[in-house]
C-alpha cells in the first residue's frame, strides 16, 4: 500500500520546496489556523494553489499536511513561502489566560426554572 508523503521520492519533496529542509517561519505548527488572504494565480505552484483554495476557511496545518498526503515539515515549508508574500494569514487557536470560571449559581437556577416552566 502506496503511503502518500511517506513513499514519495525524496527528489519530489527536494523539488517542492527549492531544496529546503526547514521553514523560513516559526509561525506554524500542528494547530495553527491558515486563511488565505488571496486567490491563487495562474503559474503558481499546484500545492500552493492547492493551499490558498483549501484556505477559504480557517484550516489547521495538520489538516493542510492530510489534505495534501504530504509531511508536516513541507507543509510547513509551503506555508512560510505564501505567509512571507502575504497570500495567507496563520494564528493559533484562541486559549483562555484565565482560568475558566463557573457562571454564578442564582443564573443557573433561575435558567433552570425557566426552562422547567417550559
Amino acid at each position: 500500500m502506496r503511503r502518500p508523503g511517506r513513499d514519495d521520492t525524496p527528489d519530489r519533496l527536494y523539488t517542492l520546496t527549492g531544496g529546503r529542509s526547514r521553514a523560513d517561519s516559526d509561525a506554524f505548527d500542528l494547530v495553527t489556523l491558515v486563511v488565505s488572504e488571496f486567490e491563487p494565480t495562474p503559474g503558481m505552484q499546484s500545492e500552493h494553489t492547492a493551499i490558498l483554495r483549501m484556505c477559504r476557511r480557517p484550516t489547521a496545518v495538520v489538516e493542510i499536511a492530510a489534505e495534501l498526503g504530504l509531511p508536516v515539515s513541507i507543509v510547513k515549508i509551503l506555508l512560510s513561502d505564501l505567509l512571507a508574500t502575504g497570500r495567507i494569514t496563520a494564528r493559533h487557536p484562541q486559549t483562555s489566560r484565565q482560568p475558566a470560571r463557573l457562571p454564578d449559581p442564582t443564573v443557573l437556577e433561575q435558567v433552570l426554572v425557566g426552562l422547567r416552566n417550559l
